[in-house]
């Protein structure tokens, strides 16, 4: 398997972008696995301007497989004196495959300070729980590494995630990596494997600068609505101590 920090490693800068490869190890299917061509957006974000503040918010449209050499372009919307909006685009020789816009904004004063959102009652990682690898069938999935909580719900997927090789990573990057690696609730609710795919992915962050515990993070994604081949999901992030990291939804067609 090619670690992360070696695709990111293998980007080559070129005028107006990077060019880089999505290595076999990372496909999902006949394309990239959605976290890797959001991290690899993010990384391109941060890397096209200076002294951004934190990220808050990606908004990321699945538009098209990406595989083999991709190419891709970020670009500043806007910038003021708190919030900066970047532009990012994964292309591969097909076409473009993922449009992604990141909003970056620094602290401001307020009067509200609401923190709700505690973590689904379930134990932290410990010696005891078996650590299980993705499905062999599912290249990208041996990236990661998995506790599963079956306490779930039908229509919900519960489990801590975390990054095989995480070494010399920046930590959004990271985070955007492993945030979008539980399988659609949609194949859950159908107990059968089907063809899915993401159409769109919304990812707000709850903080500065999250912290995980040995590399873990509880994953949770539920939906109530599945109708005529598209189904919306919620989905949250929390950090060990229960910390609450992200807020997420996505769009997922479903072929079944």
């Amino acid at each position: 398997m090619t670690p992360l920090r070696d695709v990111i490693a293998g980007l080559e800068q070129v005028d107006g972008g990077w060019r880089g490869q999505v290595p076999d190890g990372w496909l999902q299917g006949r394309t990239a696995y959605g976290g890797l061509s959001a991290a690899l957006a993010l990384h391109a974000a941060m890397a096209s301007d200076h002294d951004l503040p934190p990220l808050r918010s990606a908004l990321v449209a699945f538009i098209g497989p990406l595989s083999g050499a991709i190419t891709i372009r970020a670009s500043r919307l806007r910038r003021g004196r708190n919030a900066a909006f970047v532009q990012a685009d994964v292309e591969s020789e097909a076409a473009l495959g993922l449009r992604a816009t990141f909003v970056f904004m620094g602290t401001v004063a307020s009067a509200l300070d609401v923190h709700t959102g505690a973590a689904p009652p379930v134990a932290a990682p410990g010696p005891e729980d078996k650590v299980l690898r993705g499905h062999p069938a599912i290249a990208f999935s041996q990236n990661f590494e998995l506790i599963e909580r079956h306490d779930a719900e039908r229509a919900e997927w519960l489990r801590w995630v975390r990054l095989k090789d995480r070494e010399g990573l920046n930590p959004m990057v990271e985070l955007m990596a492993v945030a979008d690696c539980l399988p659609p609730v949609a194949l859950k609710m159908l107990g059968r494997p089907a063809p899915v795919s993401s159409m769109t992915w919304q990812l707000n962050l709850l903080g500065d600068a999250p912290v995980a515990t040995d590399g873990w993070w509880l994953l949770q994604a539920t939906s109530d609505y599945a109708r005529a081949g598209n189904s919306s999901q919620r989905m949250g992030i929390w950090a060990a101590d229960g910390t609450p990291v992200a807020d997420q939804m996505q769009s997922v067609a479903v072929f079944a």
